[in-house]
């Protein structure tokens, strides 16, 4: 009697001894060895398996002498055969790794931010008609959805180190989208038109941090910036859409409309997360990438760690960094021009170029919607330089010099009496504004750079600081255009002046250099 032995790691079919055209029979399980004992009178398969459960499927053929193995033959689909199949993988993301999940609903949830952020900047020349607001008032009014984003930052980050940014970001949706539908309820009555504003600002405001969590636990430093760019980039989609979708629904159905139906947008989302990530839950541990460390804690771990994380915070390491320092000034001065032109580039094209409100939305447009662009530009150049074996500091810091300084030069031009025609001007302002995306692989990838455990809290500290320009500088421009009646001055002076002092401080200072803050503390 003879006796062979095969190693494989794969399944394979074997047709029934001594029966003419019988099924084949398909093992599933993953046999690891094979003993064929063959005689002459009796021949016999005797295989013996190691049994593993959740293994892929391989289809193969054996080929043996004295053993034939008959051709597979496959019946053909049935309809219901058919159907089941593509049910079955639906939707179409369904197998996708966890971590694309996690980015790609993070940067849904940022389109939806931008889009409650900027239909406010809309509708507020409207309700500034009907409600009789100056341009004092209307900057008080656009600044206090700011009061609630700077004071949610550092819970923010704190929230999402403790309890994960996928819980964070869920609870900042719900809250900002329900306070969105109520600001009609709530317009004609001002102390109740601010709260409702700042409770935007508090959900708008957790969101960065909870998505810095998730790219710094989940997302190498090759593939960040291009993390970093989607996620982020979701707020110029965002823009786009908020000023595509709002002068037609306010000319349509009134300026309310823009807050029902953004707030609606938002509180879907977060019902339809809820399936997304009770589907995750399911998946393998291989496709989950390591979830149990680079997802959410459990919700009865967090609560316990809640007392005591604070404390494990290195506070003091963080403000004896002067890299921090570059951080936090870098995100004053951006932020500074980001939100005052958010703000105030519609009225400014309304006014200053006298283009009624749809022709003042559609050309507001054009910066988010070149930034789109940029961003993705942007994002391909800083890992290819950094795969390439190029300093991650030295890219962070040509990223962000060219944000800084390309807005400047814009607006410089913008504001000086040049005799320019309007399209050059909007052309200037759009070239400008959409190149500052570069500060997405500069300034907003230094936090993971530097501490991917502390990524959130640093987020949250910087972008606290980085929010007073939108408390401070949305107001203050509406004042002085009321005492000027000058948009170089209101407008773009004070944005020239912090993206220059901007770049001398960010090339001095700043480092993506991997810090210990723990044991420094």
């Amino acid at each position: 009697m003879a006796k062979f032995t095969l190693r494989t790691d794969n399944s394979y079919f074997f047709p029934l001894p001594h029966t003419k055209n019988t099924p084949f029979i398909k093992t599933s399980l993953q046999l690891q060895r094979f003993h064929f004992h063959l005689s002459p009178s009796k021949p016999r398969l005797r295989i013996v398996a190691n049994t593993q459960h959740d293994v892929k499927d391989t289809h193969s053929t054996v080929s043996m002498a004295k053993l034939p193995v008959e051709p597979r033959h496959e019946a053909p689909l049935s309809g219901s055969d058919k159907l089941s199949e593509v049910v079955g993988n639906w939707p179409p993301w369904k197998n996708l790794p966890q971590r694309y999940k996690l980015i790609g609903t993070t940067s849904l949830a940022f389109v939806i931010c931008n889009m409650d952020k900027v239909n406010l900047s809309i509708a507020i020349i409207p309700m500034s008609h009907q409600f009789g607001w100056n341009s004092s008032t209307a900057g008080l009014v656009q600044s206090s959805f700011f009061w609630g984003y700077a004071l949610s930052q550092l819970p923010g980050g704190w929230l999402a180190k403790v309890f994960g940014g996928s819980k964070v970001l869920q609870v900042g949706v719900l809250v900002w989208s329900v306070a969105t539908a109520f600001v009609p309820l709530l317009a004609g009555y001002m102390p109740g038109l601010l709260l409702s504003r700042i409770l935007v600002g508090i959900g708008e405001g957790v969101s960065p941090s909870a998505a810095t969590d998730l790219i710094a636990r989940t997302i190498p430093t090759e593939e960040r910036s291009r993390a970093v760019a989607f996620v982020f980039g979701g707020l110029s989609v965002g823009s786009v859409m908020g000023l595509l979708l709002a002068p037609p629904l306010i000319q349509n159905f009134g300026w309310d409309s823009v807050f029902y139906l953004f707030g609606l947008l938002g509180i879907a989302w977060f019902l339809g997360f809820q399936v997304v990530e009770g589907d995750a839950t399911q998946l393998t541990s291989e496709s989950l990438l390591s979830a149990k460390a680079t997802t959410t804690q459990s919700w009865k771990t967090s609560l316990k760690e809640l007392n005591v994380s604070a404390q494990d915070i290195p506070w003091k390491a963080f403000f004896r960094s002067r890299a921090v320092w570059s951080m936090i000034y870098a995100h004053f001065c951006g932020s500074w021009g980001h939100y005052t032109c958010l703000s105030w580039l519609p009225t400014y094209f309304s006014e200053e170029l006298d283009l009624n409100l749809t022709e003042a939305a559609w050309v507001s447009i054009l910066p988010p919607l070149a930034s789109i662009l940029v961003t993705s530009i942007a994002s391909q150049l800083a890992d290819n330089l950094i795969s390439r074996g190029i300093e991650t500091t030295k890219v962070r810091k040509i990223c962000q010099s060219i944000a800084f300084l390309s807005p400047a030069i814009c607006m410089t031009l913008s504001s000086l009496d040049l005799g320019l025609p309007h399209w050059e001007v909007v052309g200037l302002l759009t070239g400008g504004i959409a190149l500052s995306s570069f500060a997405l692989s500069g300034l907003y990838c230094t936090h993971q750079d530097m501490s991917p455990e502390y990524a959130s809290i640093l987020l949250g500290i910087t972008n606290t600081v980085g929010a007073i320009p939108g408390i401070l500088g949305v107001a203050l421009t509406g004042y002085l255009l009321d005492s000027t009646h000058s948009w170089s001055v209101s407008l773009f002076a004070p944005s020239i002046f912090f993206y220059l002092t901007g770049t001398v401080i960010w090339l001095v200072f700043a480092s993506s250099k991997p810090q210990s803050f723990s044991e420094q503390n």
